[in-house]
């Protein structure tokens, strides 16, 4: 399990062989699945595509929170304020917002799971 749902599920029969169990292929993992597996150019492409996203948007959203934070007075006083290079436009972080959730969406998809971009959990 993860966060957001499960990871992937396996069946394990009562004598031991192990088997993983794949999406129906109707649901939007069996689609994504079937998506990876007739045009995996595409498939890639889309992937590396999500990552740019995500990553893009963590670029920017870690400077803008740590200008948030250090607005407080209380924190202002002990470590100065910091002012984030990026400034987007609230059109521009609800764009980013929507992109991210998109790209996380297409993560989730994909039945794959790794530690450093989906976290530890």
């Amino acid at each position: 399990m993860s966060v957001f749902g499960m990871r992937r599920c396996h069946y394990v029969t009562d004598e031991g062989p192990e088997y993983q169990l794949v999406p129906d292929p109707r649901s939007a993992e069996g689609r994504r699945a079937r998506l990876e597996r007739e045009h995996p150019a595409l498939s890639r492409a889309i992937g590396l595509l999500s990552l740019s996203v995500l990553v893009a948007a963590l670029a920017v959203l870690i400077p803008q929170v740590a200008e948030q934070l250090t607005r407080a007075e209380g924190i202002a006083r002990h470590t100065g304020t910091f002012t984030s290079p990026i400034g987007l436009p609230k059109w521009g972080n609800t764009v980013l917002g929507l992109a991210t959730a998109a790209a996380g969406t297409e993560r989730a998809l994909r039945l794959r799971y790794s530690r450093l971009l989906d976290g530890a959990g």
